[in-house]
C-alpha cells in the first residue's frame, strides 16, 4: 500500500497552483476535492504565516469584552430538587 498525501493549492487560469513546493512522481493518481469558498477575483489567496506572540501580548487583551453575571454562581429554580 502506498502512502496518501494532501496539499493544499489554489485554481488559477485553469491550473492547480500549489502553496508550497510539491514534488510528484510521475503516473501517480490524484483525487482533487473543491472547496466551495470562491476566492476574490481581484485578489489571488496568499498564505500568511501566523506570527507566535509571547503570552505577555495576549494578557488582558479581552478586558472590557467580557462580563459575568452577578448571579452566575446561584442556584438555578430548575435545579432545586436534586440539590
Amino acid at each position: 500500500m502506498q502512502a496518501v498525501k494532501s496539499y493544499r493549492a489554489y485554481y488559477d487560469e485553469g491550473s492547480f497552483v500549489p502553496y508550497e513546493p510539491v514534488t510528484i512522481p510521475k503516473g501517480s493518481q490524484a483525487i482533487i476535492t473543491i472547496l466551495d469558498f470562491p476566492i476574490s477575483s481581484t485578489r489571488k489567496f496568499e498564505p500568511t504565516l501566523t506570527k507566535k506572540r509571547p503570552l505577555s501580548e495576549l494578557r488582558g487583551f479581552l478586558k472590557g469584552k467580557v462580563w459575568m453575571a452577578d448571579d452566575f454562581n446561584d442556584p438555578l429554580e430548575e435545579m432545586k430538587e436534586y440539590m
